[in-house]
């Protein structure tokens, strides 16, 4: 099975629970760390990398001899990459998203492509976990492509731990869509509950399976758990406000090394959830 873990807001715990879950599971284990744009999840498992895989995209160059300037090519594109003046034809890099439609209508047969690197995929592991996360170059505005390339590599014989990026844009959608459960980590505060319904939202459009693991247990007020109670929410499980655990992830350590019990009770969180799916 593949599961994601999300949040809708950055600093709830996505990556100390997919890290600590991975470590509680009995093997072959997949982690994914889709968050390209600030990854995190190698800190704590301190893997050795035995790959690193260029991530690149197809953008289009033009020959000036064949274009005629109609401007087909800047009316197909959705994201306003392309630019027709009168005789001048202008690229914004920055904006394609490399679908080759431009190439594909050009009436002239003038658009050709050459590939461009957005980052990097890094493979290793650590203790029968199989780590794969993404390195989005900096300066790229899109992390989408460096994604895509990642989730390739999925492992369909293994249980796949997805590390989401935080929020509920696209890159977030990109990383949970195709999954057979999302874990939703959220603090019982106010900005926690604000931001867990935007991912509930958004995972009911994507009808994908969820519940909620509250971390932080103990802060704030009760709007999380009246909220999961009043949307049949399951809440799968609460980590509590524990300071030894917040100074072990301050040292990047999984507190599941420091604290065996926490293992069981992880383990039993995806048992349940493959029950609960089998039913």
């Amino acid at each position: 099975m593949i599961f994601s873990v999300a949040s809708g807001k950055g600093g709830t715990g996505k990556t100390t629970l997919a890290v600590n879950l991975a470590l509680s599971l009995n093997g072959p284990i997949q982690l994914l760390d889709c968050d390209v744009e600030d990854p995190d999840v190698h800190i704590f498992l301190k893997p050795s990398i035995r790959e690193i895989k260029p991530v690149r995209i197809s953008i289009p160059r033009i020959d000036q001899r064949l274009c005629n300037f109609c401007g087909e090519c800047a009316n197909f594109c959705q994201f306003h990459a392309i630019a027709v003046l009168k005789e001048r034809w202008m690229f914004f890099q920055e904006l394609c998203h490399g679908c080759g439609g431009c190439r594909l209508v050009c009436p002239k047969k003038a658009i050709f492509e050459e590939e461009r690197d957005v980052g990097v995929i890094k493979f290793g592991e650590k203790g029968g976990i199989e780590l794969a996360y993404g390195e989005l170059n900096v300066g790229e505005p899109m992390p989408g492509p460096v994604i895509r390339e990642l989730k390739r590599h999925i492992n369909p014989h293994a249980t796949t731990i997805i590390d989401a990026p935080p929020g509920t844009s696209c890159p977030v959608i990109q990383s949970v869509y195709g999954s057979d459960y999302c874990i939703l980590v959220t603090e019982p505060t106010p900005f926690g509950l604000h931001d867990l319904r935007l991912m509930v939202d958004t995972l009911k459009e994507l009808k994908i399976p969820f519940g909620v693991v509250v971390n932080r247990a103990g802060i704030g007020n009760m709007g999380v758990y009246d909220y999961c109670k009043r949307e049949g929410i399951p809440i799968l499980l609460e980590i509590p406000f524990d300071r030894r655990i917040a100074e072990l992830y301050s040292r990047g350590i999984a507190f599941v090394t420091e604290f065996p019990v926490w293992k069981e009770k992880l383990a039993s969180l995806i048992s349940g959830i493959r029950e609960g799916m089998k039913g």
